[in-house]
């Protein structure tokens, strides 16, 4: 046994070769739910993989089990808040960092351009100005591009990404830490370059980033880098701190810690408990505590203030002291919520359908063309945007009024606040004490443009305004999707309130509604716009409420966004949804449909199983790895007791397939005539090959099936015959044998009993394997080595591996006749990746995957269930 545990050791040492990519039969597409006529997916669906979040209850796992105690459970838990902080606080200094920046390199633009513009307006030197600003942002923007061809998963928001990440599915990339560093380093130069994106939600992606990568500490960009940490080498702890750093990116971006707890409950985590959202919630805080610590004491020199929770602040709502008649909002303006609710679902869908086509034409003509195509679109979408806001600004704004009182509330931050508003109004060709309208709007950066139209007493003509919104809304639409980090709250939101404070101005020039406050129409059009884009509720309600510490908005603002929500869903979905759809991505709803109950676990499993036996050759665990794509193996043992049974017609297994007891009695003679045959195909290659060989003897016709397996009981893993395996000329039906379940063993854990040397030879006994502990089994989490990769050559391929105390004895099944709704709930709730169908002797008789639930595997399952009806 020494002599193969060094082979082993010495081959996985230097194994360099890279395996190519296999190609998969259209038989082994089908399997996985996958047709070759998909255009619209980016990624094979074969290439993203569920989180495996149910616990394995092998024999290393019970022996961790057996040392734990009380004592080592609280440290366990206090580790786990130690590390939560941790991650609040990282969220936080990234948050700090890119803010920084972005002031910075923002701050460092416009007052160049601005000085150009200012002298060049008297002396007719405009086109020098309009250079300047283009090489500034033409610059940023090919910076951002670049560091995208470095890590193509850094472009975009990356909240479709995270959202799969915490409904279960592992996306390629997402959670490393060269993408943490290009997304945002990324997101400072495209949001300085001028481009139509935010900051806040690149915030939530480097937040999980952070998650996911903190509680590991080591990385796979920084290999030196490694600790001894035994702690969270799971899937299950993974994603349950990627949920807690999503949460704290959204606290981080907006200063809702309550709103980002809700975001990682509402837009994904398919598995919740009370535990999680403690910590989730301190985590959030954490992240608030920490960037409102640094920026209030960096901005306004007063450390320990606390008065900039979040990098997006909306400022106090309050009405002048003057006006008398102003309310921030009545009973009546509720209704002029609910239409602008309904329009802003209206022009949301619009957006998401834009949208849609425009990545549909990304994904056909772009992305399949060399990678300096993607960074010569993201330079095109600059160039017309800066050309339009240059444009716009000089010559289609309106020089307007300045107002006489400015609402200058108690406190330094509302002081802050209003400072900020007036030192942004830009003045480009308009006399003293005026202000051009559209280029306050355009030549700000776009939390400031959001606080114009926020708070500024003075009034914004509807023609700008209006330009002001389509130019937005269609530059906004084709920015989103390029190759540059990129978020989109802001830019819906910023559109969304030059839409509602349109709708005040025509309310109170045009009806003579004189008590309107605008700044309450500015903040419920862009609730309306937000929600028709994204078609969040419950959290963005939270973090709108927060963003503006004005708990009277609760109603308006949770009313506008559900008719916005419903109205946009009479359409189509929302924009994140939407973006995960074209990628393929197998994401779970939180029900099903009230159909799909008519379907039952028989129909929409996978029958077709690979699986191995519980003593296998090395040389047939490495032919079944090498040529299937599968996750995870069933450990059958063939239950030779029943078929006679079976063969008679008496006991019919579900399988998908309506038998005939004709069809049966006919198979059955054919078996004993194949069964000679010795041919084998890759799913029937695990067969035992112990030299021991115990034939069980036939039980009579008659006796009772329950005391056969009773006494199978006591001898459950039997050594087969291996001249009765399948032949690969059987049929589906010829194929079917009574398999005895006893337990499900991953991928990722058979390539490691390989890698490892676990195995024993023909004339040793099983108890002479290597045992292998928790600790071994998980220390290559969470990128096990591909059984592609490995130079398995030197090995013996005689050995024989038990698998049974690696294999998980006791995973979750369903009977073949469940409703598709309680497969349904039971495989999302729980985090599962496989769910056997065993049915009542015990008998596995299909597999079921996520692929298997989602809605488009359903709905076809479905007409086929009214076509046999």
């Amino acid at each position: 046994m020494a002599g193969c545990r060094g082979s082993l050791c010495c081959c996985c040492r230097w194994c360099c070769c890279c395996g190519e990519r296999e190609t998969r039969t259209p038989e082994e597409l089908t399997i996985l739910g996958e047709t070759q006529e998909e255009e619209d997916e980016i990624l094979p669906r074969k290439d993203y993989e569920s989180l495996d979040y149910d616990r394995c209850i092998n024999d290393p796992y019970l022996e961790v089990l057996e040392t734990m105690d009380n004592k080592k459970g609280r440290r366990y838990e206090a580790v786990k808040w130690m590390v939560v902080f941790a991650i609040g606080v990282c969220t936080g200094l990234v948050g700090l960092f890119v803010d920084f920046f972005v002031r910075l390199f923002t701050q460092l633009k416009f007052g160049v351009v601005q000085t150009s513009v200012e002298e060049c307006s008297q002396k007719g030197c405009l086109a020098l100005s309009l250079l300047e600003l283009l090489g500034f942002n033409l610059t940023f923007v090919f910076l951002a591009s670049l560091l995208v061809l470095i890590e193509p998963v850094a472009a975009g928001s990356g909240i479709p990404e995270v959202k799969c990440y915490l409904n279960g599915v592992k996306v390629p990339g997402i959670v490393r830490l060269r993408t943490l560093l290009c997304k945002v380093l990324g997101v400072l130069f495209s949001v300085a370059g001028g481009l139509f994106v935010g900051k806040e939600g690149p915030m939530i992606h480097s937040g999980s980033v952070v998650g996911a990568g903190l509680p590991q500490f080591q990385s796979i960009s920084l290999r030196k880098i490694q600790f001894n940490f035994p702690y969270f080498r799971s899937d299950r702890d993974k994603r349950d701190f990627v949920s807690a750093g999503a949460a704290a990116g959204v606290a981080a971006a907006f200063g809702a810690p309550i709103g980002g707890t809700l975001f990682s409950l509402e837009e994904g985590s398919s598995f919740w408990n009370q535990g999680l959202t403690w910590k989730v919630l301190f985590c959030s805080m954490s992240a608030t505590f920490t960037l409102n610590f640094f920026r209030s004491g960096i901005q306004f020199g007063s450390w320990g203030s606390f008065q900039l929770p979040g990098l997006l602040n909306f400022g106090e709502f309050k009405c002048s002291d003057s006006d008398k008649k102003c309310h921030l909002w009545t009973a009546m303006d509720l209704g002029f919520f609910v239409v602008m609710g309904v329009i802003g679902g209206l022009l949301g869908a619009t957006f998401n359908c834009l949208n849609k086509r425009l990545a549909k034409y990304r994904m056909r003509n772009v992305h399949p063309k060399p990678k300096l195509v993607r960074v010569l679109e993201s330079l095109l979408v600059s160039l017309v945007t800066t050309v339009v806001v240059f444009v716009a600004s000089m010559v289609l704004g309106e020089c307007r009024q300045m107002s006489s009182s400015s609402q200058i509330g108690n406190d330094s931050f509302q002081l802050q606040v209003t400072e900020d508003v007036n030192s942004s109004i830009k003045t480009f060709f308009c006399p003293n004490d005026t202000y051009n309208d559209m280029a306050t709007l355009f030549f700000n950066p776009q939390e400031s443009a959001i606080l114009q139209l926020f708070h500024q007493d003075g009034t914004f003509s509807p023609v700008t305004l209006a330009l002001f919104f389509v130019l937005y809304f269609l530059l906004a639409c084709w920015t989103y999707g390029i190759s540059v980090p990129s978020g989109l709250f802001v830019p819906s939101l910023l559109c969304g309130a030059a839409f509602g404070r349109l709708v005040a101005n025509v309310l109170k020039s045009y009806i003579g509604l004189g008590h309107i406050y605008s700044g309450t129409f500015a903040l419920i059009g862009a609730a309306a716009f937000l929600g028709g884009v994204v078609r969040m509720t419950i959290s963005l309600t939270v973090i709108l409420i927060e963003s503006t510490n004005e708990i009277t908005y609760g109603l308006p603002i949770m009313v506008t966004l559900m008719v916005a929500k419903w109205t946009g869903d009479f359409f189509n979905k929302g924009i994140y949804d939407i973006h995960v759809g074209l990628r393929g991505v197998p994401l779970l709803e939180w029900e099903t449909e009230v159909e799909m109950d008519k379907l039952r676990a028989n129909d929409i499993m996978e029958p077709n199983l690979t699986y191995v036996y519980p003593h296998t050759r090395i040389q047939s665990l490495v032919s079944i790895l090498r040529t299937t794509v599968h996750h995870a193996f069933p450990v059958v043992t063939e239950n030779r007791g029943n078929e006679k049974e079976f063969m008679k017609g008496n006991q019919l297994i579900s399988n998908n397939i309506k038998f005939k007891k004709s069809s049966i009695l006919t198979r059955a003679g054919e078996q004993r005539k194949r069964s000679q045959s010795m041919k084998s195909y890759p799913s029937s290659e695990l067969r035992n090959m112990c030299d021991e060989h115990i034939a069980s003897e036939e039980p009579a016709e008659k006796e009772d099936l329950l005391q056969q397996m009773l006494e199978r009981r006591y001898t459950p893993y039997p050594n087969l015959y291996p001249d009765q395996s399948p032949s690969e000329d059987w049929t589906m039906e010829e194929r079917f044998r009574p398999l005895t379940f006893h337990g499900l063993i991953l991928r990722s854990q058979l390539v490691t009993l390989l890698v490892r040397g676990v195995c024993y030879s023909e004339s040793q006994s099983s108890a002479s394997q290597p045992r292998l502990s928790y600790a071994e089994m998980a220390e290559d989490y969470p990128r096990y080595p591909d059984i592609h990769d490995l130079d398995l050559t030197l090995l013996n391929p005689r050995m024989i591996v038990d698998v049974t105390p690696y294999m998980n004895p006791s995973p979750f099944t369903v009977s073949p006749n469940t409703h598709v709704s309680q497969v349904f709930n039971l495989f999302r709730t729980m985090g599962l990746r496989h769910l056997p169908v065993v049915n009542a002797v015990g008998e596995i008789v299909g597999i079921i995957t996520r692929h298997n639930l989602t809605y488009e595997f359903l709905q076809a399952r479905l007409r086929q269930h009214y076509q046999t009806i």
